[in-house]
């Protein structure tokens, strides 16, 4: 036996509760992990209130890193003590150890640790599919990404630095926005007292940008849109404020703009791709681009603390449970 944070019906944090599960041995294709640190991310929040559908009683949490235990039969690449990570397969990561797709597993190299893992596994592999993938960025643009100071956001500041992109992020504090900068935004914008659209004009002199990434949703659909340049993409990639609904007229109106609401099961597959896209996000790590550490951590018994901090925007970077 070991606990878990299960999931009997939807609703506010008070839903998760702290139980008692039965893990068992992996079976064909299967490895057991042990976790040391699982990643808190929103989309946990949208399955835990059913806006992204759930079978219940179900586990929650799709990113962990910890350490094979145990592998089944057929299992050639992932070994007993290798340290691992992952971001998709079942749900079930809020638990101190579970049985797994082996195929899902991403061996972690030597000079990353298990911490530094978890606030990167999900999180950098996000930024490595939206800026090389959904809108493959070359270097010199200069971009909108929205929630700059959040656990991706950190990440993509640092990646578009190091690219030589010219990252433009909002932010909702002075404080946030010296975290941003910090970590390589060249502007940020505070939505609580400056005006989005403006300010892309100013700072691109009227010009717009050629992307704009938005995980905030409905409250910035619009300012998003006056944001891009005629023909410019819409990567709407999260809903924190509330769905985007659209009226498809206003991207014609708006100047021809491209809309694309990606999701990472579409980008991460086959395993050798998620492979490539796990390099290339740890070559970041060692070469010293990006430098990544949970800003938050709870007991996986306070799981629903760290909800209830996550969506009272309270945190700053990646949040991660300690089992």
């Amino acid at each position: 036996m070991t606990k878990a944070i299960r999931l009997h019906e939807t609703g506010g944090a008070e839903v998760l509760r702290f139980e008692n599960v039965e893990v068992g041995e992996p079976g064909a294709g299967q490895a057991r992990v042990r976790h040391s640190f699982i990643a808190v991310n929103f989309a946990d929040i949208y399955f835990r209130t059913g806006l992204y559908p759930l079978a219940l009683p179900n586990g929650l949490g799709t990113d962990a890193v910890g350490v094979v235990e145990a592998v089944g039969p057929g299992v050639t690449d992932i070994r007993v003590g290798d340290r691992v990570g992952y971001l998709v397969g079942p749900p079930g990561a809020y638990a101190q150890a579970r049985v797994m797709p082996a195929e899902v597993l991403i061996p972690l190299p030597e000079g990353i640790t298990d911490r530094t893992a978890a606030s990167l596994i999900m999180k950098g592999m996000t930024a490595q599919y939206l800026f090389r993938q959904v809108y493959p960025l070359k270097g010199g643009e200069t971009i909108l990404y929205h929630a700059a100071a959040g656990g991706v956001g950190l990440i993509a500041c640092q990646w578009a630095r190091a690219m030589g992109v010219t990252m433009i992020g909002t932010v909702s504090t002075d404080e946030k926005a010296a975290i941003a900068k910090a970590n390589g935004c060249a502007h940020t914008i505070v939505t609580s007292r400056e005006d989005i659209a403006a300010r892309v004009k100013e700072i691109t002199e009227g010009k717009g940008v050629p992307v704009v990434y938005d995980s905030v949703g409905k409250d910035t659909l619009e300012a998003s849109l006056d944001c891009l340049q005629p023909r410019g993409t819409l990567v709407s990639n999260g809903t924190s404020s509330g769905p985007v609904i659209l009226d498809t007229r206003l991207l014609a109106t708006k100047g021809s703009i491209w809309l694309t609401r990606p999701a990472m099961r579409h980008y991460i597959e086959p395993r050798a791709h998620m492979l490539d896209m796990a390099r290339e996000l740890f070559d970041h790590v060692l070469a010293g681009h990006i430098v990544s550490e949970p800003k938050q951590s709870f007991a996986l018994a306070d799981a629903a603390e760290a909800h209830r901090a996550l969506e009272g925007r309270k945190t700053i970077g990646s949040t991660v449970l300690v089992p």
